[in-house]
């Protein structure tokens, strides 16, 4: 297994974030910095998957990894991520159905958009299956896939100029917010929560800029000068969250999605002030490690096993809402909540090390 590193720690920073926000309403959301900025945890998840792939198909001893090779891997971990969605789709849809029956309560199948699904099951199984029909707070694994799938085509352009594979994705970006381009959502009306088309200049931007980061120490130096640019975006992202100042997008000019802050589209202020906190906490890291060891190791083991972890942390969360659904919420409930789902990301990735571990210890004998 890999040692503890930046990368693998914020990752599995995003995870615990990205579970503690997706019980909506619970005591400690408001602790997490999604509360605090325009962009959120999301916007990490999708940047380190770029910059993992830059890691994954550099190669070693400084040569990259051969073409082909890069695409078949990235062609699996999709296949991987896409079975992944199915699987956890699945399960929330029999939890969901069985929370339903248990409760008899037929008003909770409707949760989160699952009542298409057992309205018309028929077209819902295809969408699953085309990743057109998506449960609420299970829609990043999709684009995940989506993300994943047109890698290839920016890793093998990025071989002849990081340069071009970024003017690729920015010019794809800007249409996309121009002319509001989207997938479309079916059954049903309506786009995906994560537009494709959009998140994708920030996978690419961590690519590029693992790229640079590989080749030169360029990057390093930059990032210290504009350290104090950081901390303005970030200070200033916390004014406009707690004030609730929001352009409105019916009085915004067009094309209007320059302007605004919708989470969608990763709109460019989004985009900005993600770039703002990656600067400002780009020293974090380093600082942290040698004082939390155990956090350290707990959260980079996540980080590890990113997959799993997210996967079983988004069925963790949907059990987590309707325990607080059913029993009102409070103090106590999120207390368990939180602490349970805590401890099962944990489980999920020791057991996912363990597993591995014992299958080299049989190959090996």
């Amino acid at each position: 297994m890999r040692d503890p590193n930046a990368i693998d720690f914020w990752r599995g920073f995003a995870l615990v974030t990205i579970f503690i926000n997706h019980v909506p309403g619970n005591a400690f959301e408001r602790y997490t910095f999604s509360q605090y900025g325009i962009s959120d945890a999301a916007e990490l998840f999708v940047f380190l998957a770029g910059w993992s792939i830059g890691i994954a198909t550099s190669g070693r001893d400084g040569r990259p990894e051969p073409p082909g090779r890069s695409v078949v891997r990235l062609l699996a971990r999709t296949v991987e991520v896409y079975r992944a969605q199915l699987t956890v789709m699945l399960l929330a849809l029999a939890i969901i159905a069985g929370s339903a029956l248990l409760l008899d309560n037929p008003l909770i199948l409707e949760w989160h958009n699952a009542g298409g699904f057992f309205a018309d099951p028929i077209q819902s199984v295809c969408g699953m299956a085309l990743l057109t029909y998506q449960l609420g707070y299970f829609n990043i694994l999709p684009l995940y896939v989506v993300l994943l799938g047109v890698a290839p085509l920016f890793v093998l352009v990025g071989r002849v100029s990081l340069l071009a594979a970024l003017a690729l994705s920015g010019s794809v970006y800007l249409a996309s917010l121009v002319f509001e381009w989207n997938l479309p959502s079916w059954p049903g009306e309506g786009d995906w929560f994560f537009d494709p088309l959009c998140w994708q200049v920030l996978l690419v931007l961590g690519f590029v800029l693992q790229g640079w980061n590989r080749r030169s120490d360029a990057l390093r130096r930059w990032s210290r000068r504009l350290f104090p640019a950081g901390l303005v975006i970030v200070c200033l992202g916390i004014v406009l969250a707690v004030t609730g100042i929001r352009p409105d997008p019916l009085i915004v000019p067009e094309p209007r999605l320059l302007f605004t802050f919708e989470k969608t589209y990763l709109t460019p202020a989004r985009l900005l002030h993600f770039l703002g906190v990656l600067l400002a906490f780009a020293p974090v890291y380093a600082i942290l490690a040698p004082r939390i060891g155990a956090m350290v190791g707990y959260l980079t083991q996540l980080g590890r096993n990113s997959l799993a972890v997210f996967s079983m942390g988004s069925i963790l969360s949907l059990i987590g809402q309707l325990v607080r659904f059913q029993t009102g919420g409070g103090l106590l409930i999120d207390v368990l909540v939180a602490s349970s789902g805590v401890v099962g990301l944990g489980f999920t990735a020791w057991f996912v090390e363990w597993r591995t571990r014992s299958k080299s210890s049989r190959a090996r004998a």
